[in-house]
This record gives structure tokens, C-alpha cells and sequence, in this order.
């Protein structure tokens, strides 16, 4: 299958985790791509190791300059952008409500809900307004469903997200540009390995039950895979969902049905 020849697709948070899988699956499917992360060395590793149809940049999703380098990329090399993975995610600093500080707040409302606006304008502006076409994925959370103990900082922001993306939706869609959210809930990857072993050790507890906590409410009692999330990603981005705008869309094993 290539659905995505010819095109042109920026990924954010290209350097580990579910950046570098849906990298592959687009460029499997024929996309050029700007990879863009803060750490340069890890995501020209996953550039490399796609080829000559991978460029990567390093890029702060949060600061105006670096993104417009980062689609200047894009444009220089290709020309246009088709799609946009806003993927680019932080987790913060968990805190109770009552522990909670302002930086550790905005530093991750920044990163997880204003960097989506901030690549989304400048993608809009730079290619797809002007082409009258275009596919831009967000990247939510379970946690912006329902919020998420010691988490008020990080759900509020993949919440926000899940509002912007419908906005965005309704005000780009004359121009024939979509723009959807994922939702994932539990992902197996090293940060959820991590957080599970920081949680853990908090509790004074075997990492298998905090684990076994964490499946116990999914239907169908399993962690995702980066996988399973990135192939909802990549179809949303594609013409084979040309009439899907403004939805979230949950991949979380059953925890959510909406």
C-alpha cells in the first residue's frame, strides 16, 4: 500500500517512542519526511536509518523560530507539507493539586497543547491554506478524558487539545484540510515501563501490580503498541479518511468508550 506517495509529512517527537514507529510506517507507504525532536543525535539516528527520503531538524516545539525552521525544512527540500503529526509530548512533573506550580504547569501545557497551534499555523500559512489541502493529527491522552491523579497539569493540557482540534477542524474545513486527535490510553514503551517502576517505588510495591492495576480496567486487558497506535494515526492522515474531521479518537484497549 502507498497512500502516502508523493507526500510530504512533518513528525514531531520524532526521536523515541511512537515518533520513530509511525516514521517508518509513513515512509514504508512512500511520504518524505522531517523528523523533528530537541535531541538532533536521536532522531538523525531514526533519519538514517529510513533514507534519503528522511530529514531530520532540531526543533523546540514551543518556540516560534524553531518551528518555522522546521517547515522551512519541509518547503526547502519538497516544497509542500501534507501532513502534520503534532506528537511532541511531555509528561511533567507529577504533582498533587495542593503541590502544584505554575512552571510545572505551563511548561507542559506549552509542549502538549500550544506546540500543536503553533505547528498547525505555521504548516497552514506556509503550505496547505494556499494547496486547499491537508491532514493535520493531534496526539491526546486518556488522562484528557477524565484527568488523572497527580496529573492535573497534563490532563488539562491533552484535554485542551482535544478542543483545539475541533476548533481547528470547523475553521480550516472550507479549505479541504482535516484535522483529527488520537487518543491513546496505556502504550507499551520504555515511558510507560518507567513510570510504572517510579510508581513502584513510591508505593513500595512490585512493578507487576502497579501494572496489573493499570490493565485491570481496559476490556480488553492489554497494553497498546506504538503500532496499533500509529496505524490510526497514519489513516487518519489519509485520503482514506477524507470525510473524518474534528474527532477524537480513542486507542486505549476499552477504557474510554465515548
Amino acid at each position: 500500500m502507498s497512500r502516502f506517495a508523493g507526500k510530504v509529512a512533518i513528525i514531531t517527537g520524532a526521536s523515541t517512542g511512537l515518533g520513530p514507529v509511525m516514521a517508518r510506517m509513513l515512509a514504508d507507504e512512500g511520504a518524505n519526511l522531517v523528523l523533528a525532536a530537541r535531541r538532533l543525535e536521536l532522531v538523525e539516528e531514526v533519519a538514517r536509518g529510513i533514507g534519503a527520503n528522511a530529514i531530520a531538524v532540531r526543533a523546540d516545539v514551543t518556540d516560534e523560530a524553531d518551528v518555522a525552521a522546521m517547515v522551512e525544512a519541509a518547503m526547502g527540500r519538497w516544497g509542500q507539507v501534507d501532513v502534520m503529526m503534532n506528537n511532541a509530548a511531555v509528561p511533567g512533573v507529577d504533582k498533587f493539586i495542593w503541590e502544584q506550580t505554575v512552571d510545572n504547569f505551563l511548561d507542559t501545557y506549552k509542549v502538549d497543547c500550544m506546540a500543536a497551534m503553533l505547528c498547525t499555523r505555521e504548516v497552514l500559512n506556509r503550505s496547505m491554506m494556499a494547496r486547499r489541502k491537508g491532514a493535520i493529527v493531534n496526539f491526546s491522552s486518556s488522562a484528557g478524558w477524565d484527568g488523572m491523579v497527580r496529573k492535573s497539569h497534563y490532563s488539562a493540557a491533552k484535554g485542551a487539545l482535544r478542543i483545539l482540534t475541533k476548533t481547528i477542524a470547523r475553521e480550516v474545513g472550507e479549505y479541504g484540510i482535516r484535522c483529527n486527535c488520537v487518543v491513546p490510553g496505556a502504550i507499551g514503551t520504555d515511558l510507560m515501563v518507567n513510570y510504572m517502576k517510579r510508581v513502584a517505588a513510591e508505593q513500595g510495591r512490585p512493578v507487576e501490580e502497579i501494572e496489573a492495576g493499570i490493565v485491570a480496567p481496559l476490556p480488553l486487558k492489554t497494553f497498546s503498541t506504538p503500532e496499533d497506535v500509529a496505524r490510526l494515526a497514519l489513516f487518519l492522515a489519509s485520503d482514506e479518511a477524507r470525510t473524518i474531521t474534528g474527532q477524537s479518537v480513542n486507542v486505549d484497549a476499552g477504557l474510554v468508550m465515548s
